[in-house]
């Protein structure tokens, strides 16, 4: 990628990565729900689902090149179903104090960044932008993937801190918080189908 392009790389990252979105709302809602301690386990997941979603695009871009983008948007409607299926269990909650936080698992947050496809076909449009028309070498695609880290995983830890500074507020309005999130994460993966 030319320097020149840096900036616009730069800023599109942080567009795309910082606002909301499946994983963003997902990692507010359980930083809201079960606190900080637990909501970093599942950040965890989040964090490794992208980093092998990202190793696999490059492989798969690399290997296969702007070819496989018909193919990634079958994961979408995967995507958008697991982010259905955390809001309909957000929604059934409305409030309820879970100590156990099984939907805040290390699983969970994989699967909900595995799947994200925001993000996948954003690291996509990122090799496809960035790198393919400069570079073949699967070196600078794990480059570009190494910085979209920034735009994945480091967006989440952001959204899960302002969870944590918000909880004590948003404690009171336990049961209004559950829908919110539950309707915010259905109205991301209706976007995502229609998208």
């Amino acid at each position: 990628m030319p320097i020149a392009l840096l900036p616009s790389f730069l800023f599109t990252m942080i567009v795309v990565g910082y606002t909301p979105g499946p994983a963003n709302l997902y990692s507010l809602a359980c930083c809201l729900k079960y606190g900080r301690r637990k909501s970093l386990k599942m950040w965890r997941g989040l964090l490794c689902g992208f980093s092998l979603a990202a190793c696999i695009m490059v492989v798969l871009t690399h290997i296969l090149g702007e070819i496989m983008g018909q193919y990634v948007l079958f994961l979408k409607y995967i995507g958008a179903a697991y982010i259905l299926w955390l809001a309909w269990k957000l929604w059934r909650s409305k409030g309820k104090e879970d100590t156990e936080a099984k939907d805040c698992s290390f699983l969970s947050g994989f699967m909900v960044q595995f799947t994200n496809a925001k993000m996948l076909l954003f690291e996509l449009t990122a090799f496809s932008v960035y790198v393919l028309p400069y570079s073949h070498s699967i070196l600078d695609l794990f480059v570009v993937a190494a910085l979209l880290l920034i735009a994945g995983p480091l967006a989440n830890l952001a959204w899960l801190y302002a969870g944590a500074y918000l909880r004590r507020f948003f404690s009171r309005y336990r049961q209004q918080v559950d829908i919110v999130m539950a309707l915010l994460l259905a109205a991301c993966a209706v976007y995502i189908i229609v998208s």
